[in-house]
C-alpha cells in the first residue's frame, strides 16, 4: 500500500506534530478494517494520536483509501477546534478522493515532483 499526503495536509500535520509513523500505523489499522467512519466514495475518517495524548482527544484525519491500492491523507483537524466536516466539505473531499485514487503511477510521480503530494515512507 502506497501512502501519500497532500501538500496542505503535510503543513497541517507538521504544525500539529503528527508524525509519518503515526500515519503509517493509521493506514495499517485501516487495512485491518479499523476506521472511525466510512463517509462514502472511498472517504474515511480516522483518529490519530499526537505525542503525549491518546486518539480520543487528538486529531481527526480524512483519508481517501482503497484496499490493496493506495491511500491519501487529504484533510485534518483537531477535535477541540472542530466537531466534524460539513456537507460541503464532504462533497469536495469525495471529488478529491475520486481524482486522487484514479492517478496513474505517472501522475503520482508528477504530483510528487511538483510537491503537490508527499509520499509517506514506511516506518516499521
Amino acid at each position: 500500500m502506497r501512502i501519500f499526503k497532500s501538500k496542505w495536509f503535510n503543513k497541517w500535520a507538521e504544525k500539529e506534530g503528527l508524525m509519518d509513523k503515526t500515519l503509517t500505523e493509521a493506514i495499517t489499522e485501516m487495512e485491518d478494517g479499523l476506521n472511525d467512519g466510512e463517509l462514502g466514495g472511498h472517504v474515511y475518517k480516522k483518529r490519530a494520536a499526537i505525542q503525549g495524548q491518546g486518539k480520543r482527544g487528538g486529531l481527526r484525519t480524512i483519508i481517501a483509501f482503497k484496499v490493496d491500492d493506495k491511500s491519501f491523507f487529504m484533510f485534518g483537524f483537531a477535535k477541540n477546534q472542530k466537531d466534524n466536516i460539513d456537507k460541503k466539505e464532504l462533497k469536495a473531499l469525495k471529488l478529491m478522493a475520486k481524482d486522487l485514487l484514479s492517478y496513474s503511477d505517472k501522475q503520482l510521480k508528477q504530483a510528487i515532483e511538483v510537491s503537490e503530494l508527499i509520499e509517506v515512507k514506511n516506518h516499521e
